[in-house]
């Protein structure tokens, strides 16, 4: 962007994130600050700051404190509530929540309002990567409103609590929509992600619901069965241990619960939205896993 208000400042941080004391960003600044980046997390949480810089971790997330204390004593991490950081950052990654409405709907106002306003802290030499989990198209309609902004999307898809050990582990999608804004989005997750797997911007938002709408329904069949097995006095996980014995199709059923976190539901709700209401299967999952309590509780 020409004339950004920090053209000429200082890039001293290699990493900045927006929501960075939450349950994805937090995790992840740790990663990135382990291996020797200088990470900022930029978040308006006061008593989640207050814990952070005292090593103690907000939330459970496995393994994290270890490190949390080591990176604190290296000098790697800073905790800011102020947007001017934002200008002395090369990487700007957001990962601040989007929510649906009463009526199932997609909020994503609060999301874009808040991006448009860091522009003036913005200019050509940095990349912003989403993380957030984005309604389907918002990035293009992003990129058109942030002209010159070099915009990449890299999805999260690890499970709360066990982004330490999962981050490393699982390949990294990556998408953009320029040359730098991917290079940039590849050589930072190449430190700290074990394969990169490059996209198109919108099959990388596709991918991210997609991959937690499949988990919802996996849990909302395994739930219907759990439900009629019940039904007739049937143990259900003696029934799917004998499914699965020596049957090799059947091991990715999981077992029956509750639908925990509330990105299945939501991004199940994202899809239903996008695809006016069509996604069926995705609405049937709703019914089944939302409306587990209820039955356990009229069995109880």
């Amino acid at each position: 962007m020409e004339g950004g208000i920090n053209s000429n400042n200082e890039k001293i941080f290699d990493v900045l994130i927006m929501g960075g004391l939450g349950h994805i960003g937090l995790p992840l600044g740790l990663i990135f600050a382990q291996k020797g980046l200088n990470v900022c997390l930029l978040d308006v949480d006061e008593n989640k700051a207050r814990l952070v810089l005292n090593g103690i971790m907000p939330f459970v997330e496995y393994d994290a404190e270890p490190v949390l204390k080591e990176v604190l004593q290296k000098g790697k991490l800073k905790i800011s509530k102020n947007n001017e950081d934002i200008a002395k950052s090369k990487n700007i990654i957001i990962t601040l929540g989007t929510d649906v409405d009463e009526y199932s709907n997609p909020q994503t106002k609060r999301l874009m309002d808040t991006i448009f306003g860091i522009k003036r802290y913005l200019d050509s030499s940095q990349t912003i990567i989403m993380r957030s989990t984005v309604y389907p198209t918002l990035c293009r309609q992003l990129s058109k409103k942030l002209e010159g902004i070099n915009i990449a999307y890299c999805p999260e898809r690890i499970v709360q609590g066990y982004a330490m050990k999962e981050i490393p582990q699982l390949p990294q999608i990556v998408s953009g929509f320029n040359e730098k804004a991917i290079r940039d989005a590849t050589e930072l997750f190449s430190r700290i992600s074990p394969k990169i797997i490059e996209t198109s911007v919108e099959e990388a938002e596709l991918i991210k619901l997609f991959t937690n709408s499949w988990r919802y329904m996996q849990f909302a069949i395994t739930n219907q069965f759990y439900t009629m097995a019940t039904k007739i006095g049937c143990d259900y996980n003696r029934i799917r241990k004998a499914m699965a014995d020596g049957y090799e199709r059947i091991y990715s059923l999981p077992s029956a619960g509750f639908s925990g976190g509330p990105c299945l539901l939501k991004d199940t709700l994202q899809l239903k939205a996008f695809d006016n209401g069509n996604f069926l299967l995705g609405y049937s999952a709703m019914m089944v896993n939302e409306s587990m309590p209820n039955f356990i509780v009229d069995e109880l």
